[in-house]
């Protein structure tokens, strides 16, 4: 089984590499099952309805969010939908689902979206006592477990994958949307990235247009961000390939297009 990751899609550009390039790259890669970060896809913040289903309708079947996940208001009517998962770590009562179990090819893939505490600004739950919750919920539930810790601190998402080593089939990072040369197969059997990148304006800070970015930096007066306008868009992400006797990952390669 082959699972595609998709970093950070960012803004409508974004999007429109999604659906342009995903459709045929899933047929030419024999891709059985596509994740992607959809949190800063309506304009750098939030998700959109519309854009949810065309993500969707490019094959994407898992949508994960993060710190930006109630940047459109609109996302509640979506939210409860069984293709898309907030931050597990939310507090109790919040809308929507931390994971969700889907099917394919007869076996059974929960993707689990978690928020990191280190440097978000996110008031959330404790991220690993909360992923060992998940896993006594869905025990015996699950032939493949796939993690997106969305979180800032490369060390905190370093320490993740070794918690979660030989617990889940792959940990793989979002939010600082560069992506890192670093993926492997932990000793325990985990597939670990920390950071798979973004899939936006290659001409950008992170996504966003780079005058505005510098000004924050150069002068710290407050400066409204907007996504790059640059017109050569990148997708950054990884391949998963498992075994499918023992759904076991063989495999994690990076890809960038």
């Amino acid at each position: 089984m082959k699972i595609l990751l998709i970093g950070d899609i960012v803004g409508n550009s974004g999007v429109k590499k999604v659906k342009e390039v995903i459709p045929q790259y899933k047929k030419q890669k024999n891709i059985d099952f596509i994740i992607a970060n959809g949190e800063n896809s309506a304009d750098g913040m939030g998700i959109t309805l519309k854009i949810y289903e065309d993500l969707k309708k490019a094959g994407v079947d898992v949508v994960t969010m993060g710190n930006h996940t109630w940047g459109k208001k609109e996302i509640f009517n979506f939210i409860e939908d069984e293709q898309i998962v907030r931050p597990a770590n939310y507090p109790i009562g919040v809308p929507g689902k931390g994971y969700t179990i889907r099917e394919i090819n007869g076996k059974k893939i929960a993707v689990v979206n978690l928020i990191g505490r280190v440097d978000i600004g996110i008031l959330s739950e404790n991220p690993f006592l909360k992923m060992d919750e998940i896993l006594k919920e869905i025990q015996n539930k699950a032939d493949i477990i796939i993690v997106d810790f969305h979180a800032e601190a490369t060390a905190e998402k370093i320490a993740m994958g070794y918690y979660l080593d030989g617990r889940v089939t792959a940990v793989f990072g979002t939010h600082t949307h560069v992506q890192t040369a670093d993926e492997t197969i932990l000793e325990k059997g985990t597939g670990y990235i920390t950071d798979i990148g973004m899939t936006g304006p290659k001409k950008s800070v992170i996504g966003m247009e780079v005058s505005a970015s510098v000004k924050r930096f150069t002068t710290t007066l407050p400066e409204r961000y907007k996504v790059s306008e640059d017109k050569e868009i990148i997708l950054t992400g990884c391949i998963l390939e498992i075994n499918d006797e023992n759904c076991k990952i063989e495999k994690i390669t990076r890809i960038s297009m």
